[in-house]
């Protein structure tokens, strides 16, 4: 299929998903895997937001798409930071001090973060647990080129719906919490949550990003 055609797809589950005080996420394409002829297919049926999880593979989707909005989704190593931190628009994967403080280092601007939450505890899975991310948050107040937009997580490959709901649901209250704190740093309005396999969940629980690779662009 097309990418057009299984965008008009992911819209439908979308809206059949949603309630109706929830709006519909803006869908990142995540395009590590596939070519720039496929990710420029995605552009043309209208996705503007690209995810990437390689330096060497955002590099070349951002030269080929310079209209594109790039979000680095994969963990990001330290010594590696300054390759990408001007050039990227959001960064999904912050989650430990050392990272942050490179990031303050080496950004020259303002960088939106989220920050990554391993909201089930699985053992594979990067990501503060759930009573790190406010201590994590406090400690970022006096940071100028880190601004956590909110909180991203991965949720467990199964298939239990309501225990999908139930994780997808607890981001949503820490991202309460977080705003709460009023930070100037840390609006945290923003959830990215959801992939190929769960993003119709995660949007019905609040998500206003979702990662979707395989069931868009393959």
């Amino acid at each position: 299929m097309t990418v057009k055609e299984n965008l008009q797809q992911i819209n439908a589950e979308l809206d059949n998903s949603l309630q109706k005080s929830n709006s519909r996420p803006t869908v990142i394409a995540v395009t590590k895997y596939v070519t720039i002829n496929r990710a420029k297919e995605a552009l043309d049926a209208g996705i503007q937001h690209f995810g990437e999880n390689r330096i060497e593979g955002f590099k070349e989707k951002k030269l080929a798409l310079p209209d594109g909005i790039f979000h680095f989704i994969g963990s990001l190593q330290t010594r590696k930071v300054r390759e990408v931190i001007n050039d990227i628009d959001y960064l999904h994967s912050l989650d430990r001090m050392s990272l942050a403080e490179e990031i303050e280092k080496r950004a020259d601007h303002p960088v939106k973060c989220f920050i990554q939450v391993n909201i089930s505890g699985e053992a594979s899975k990067h990501g503060l647990s759930p009573d790190e991310v406010i201590p994590f948050v406090q400690s970022l107040s006096g940071f100028q080129r880190i601004q956590i937009v909110g909180l991203m997580t991965m949720a467990p490959l199964i298939e239990d719906e309501q225990q999908l709901r139930i994780y997808f649901a607890s981001l949503r209250e820490l991202k309460q919490e977080v705003a709460a704190l009023n930070l100037s740093n840390a609006p945290c309005t923003e959830l990215s949550m959801g992939m190929s396999n769960d993003f119709a969940i995660a949007a019905a629980e609040g998500a206003t990003f979702v990662r979707i690779g395989t069931k868009l662009v393959g």
